[in-house]
């Protein structure tokens, strides 16, 4: 979907580490897109989609994400699912967060402990941005904004990632403000017994959480699931939720208060 990702290492970082880092993280995203994208009409996605393989018969990466989406589906009652109201299988719900999540793996394999991936506005971090630069402390944080959905050229909030034992390392948004109304609510149907889909009660919502596969799934299954997965959401998991309601105003819980 032309999804831009960014890769930020410390000022005191060379040249030779940022060409790398680069390079491992671009080949990853491209080979998880040949795979899982919906929008290549000769990707395994969308074979399954047109039914010319079936999921047993499909790969191991595309068989253990089906898995763990599953597993999300039954951790969120059913407002996190795999598969789209007219039946097609679609992991882009978490196949991004996975991509971040291998690319991290990846640039920590590297040696790289410091750096921000931030693949289309959901971020991941490691380390500090003042590693390496002298007078900065290893525990600066990284500052990860969230835009206003009505103004995509204003922030909302800001929040700290990173740069201490403990501190939330991901943040993911998800919402209709950046692609439009591409989620769907939790129980939508399809055909003439679907019940109408009722109004969200979210127009945006950005969860912070310890990994970026969470953050990813909890924003976007509090905006398909809206209160009740909201508050699910937080009893559950040890997270952070700014909210942004669909009349505007805002449900934030103490970290994003801070």
């Amino acid at each position: 979907m032309g999804t831009v990702v960014s890769l930020t290492l410390p000022a005191a970082s060379g040249a030779d580490e940022l060409v790398a880092a680069t390079a491992v993280v671009e080949r990853l995203f491209a080979g998880l897109d040949e795979t899982f994208s919906l929008y290549r009409a000769d990707s395994e996605a969308s074979r399954l989609a047109r039914a010319e393989i079936k999921l047993p018969d499909a790969s191991e990466v595309m068989r253990r994400l089906y898995a763990d989406a599953v597993g999300w589906r039954l951790l969120t009652e059913g407002a996190f699912t795999p598969e789209r109201p007219d039946g097609v299988l679609d992991l882009s719900g978490i196949v991004k967060g996975y991509a971040i999540q291998e690319a991290g793996i990846s640039l920590l394999a590297l040696g790289l402990p410091d750096w921000c991936l931030n693949a289309g506005g959901d971020v991941l971090v490691s380390g500090s941005p003042g590693a390496g630069s002298p007078g900065s402390g290893s525990n600066e944080t990284w500052r990860a904004g969230i835009v206003d959905p009505e103004d995509r050229r204003t922030l909302i909030a800001g929040y700290p990632l990173g740069g201490k034992a403990g501190a939330k390392l991901a943040l993911a948004t998800s919402g209709s403000a950046e692609r439009g109304d591409h989620i769907w609510a939790a129980g939508a149907g399809t055909g003439a017994a679907s019940v109408v889909r009722a109004a969200p009660a979210f127009r945006q919502v950005s969860v912070a959480a310890a990994d970026i596969v969470t953050a990813d799934v909890l924003a976007t299954a509090i905006v398909a699931g809206g209160m009740p997965m909201l508050d699910r959401a937080t009893d559950g998991w040890n997270i952070e939720v700014l909210a942004v309601r669909a009349g505007g105003g805002l449900l934030a819980t103490p970290g994003f208060r801070r």
